[in-house]
């Protein structure tokens, strides 16, 4: 049985136009996106299929495989949610986020600072990657992170809130090799209310992280 299902869109394929044409949306998601449903649940079966024939020639191979699908599964889980068709500003322009806002301030001294390098995070990825904001729950700040591929270059126990999706198949349909330019406009769709929900339950479960043993 699988463990992994692929979430419906919260919103129809054209929501994101212009910033993101129909046909990528549809493609990212309905393909790409349940590639890596179905990558993750293959490798679980293949994972218990090694453990009942204690079979462990594979294993490294196999975690890094889940590693990579169950990634994908998760940052575009976030990915479609972070995103509205009547979204972007500032979070100071939306209801309900002041808690958002002040700690984007706090972390990265303004809002224009922590625009700039998530951009330049996202855009500079070598590869394929993510450009991802994270509460980091030791600190209890805000950070950046540069994603590769799903899974790597990133802080143990962030937990991202935000995410720009920066893989060629998120963009190049529309704005060919102009990922910069993909990346700008990306911000015109941002979600700051589902950013903010995310800010506040990520606080909340990165305090176990701090009990004593």
């Amino acid at each position: 049985m699988a463990i992994y299902t692929l979430p419906e869109l919260p919103y129809d394929y054209a929501a994101l136009q212009p910033v993101i044409d129909a046909k990528i949306i549809e493609l990212h998601h309905d393909k790409h996106h349940a590639g890596y449903v179905k990558g993750a649940n293959d490798t679980l079966e293949q994972l218990a299929e090694a453990r009942d024939k204690e079979q462990w020639g594979s294993i490294n191979g196999l975690e890094k495989n889940l590693a990579f699908h169950l990634s994908g599964h998760i940052l575009h889980s976030i990915y479609w949610q972070n995103m509205t068709g009547d979204g972007g500003g500032e979070p100071l322009d939306k209801d309900g986020v002041g808690e958002l806002a002040d700690a984007i301030a706090e972390s990265f001294g303004s809002f224009a600072k922590f625009k700039a390098q998530l951009s330049k995070a996202a855009a500079t990825t070598q590869g394929s990657g993510w450009g991802v904001l994270a509460y980091e729950p030791i600190s209890g700040k805000l950070i950046v992170e540069q994603v590769y591929d799903h899974q790597g270059n990133v802080g143990q126990g962030s937990t991202p809130i935000l995410v720009f999706d920066a893989w060629e198949h998120a963009f190049y349909l529309q704005y060919k090799n102009q990922k910069v330019d993909f990346i700008e406009a990306m911000w015109q769709v941002v979600n700051w209310q589902d950013v903010a929900k995310r800010y506040a339950a990520a606080k909340e479960r990165g305090n176990a992280l701090l009990l004593n043993p």
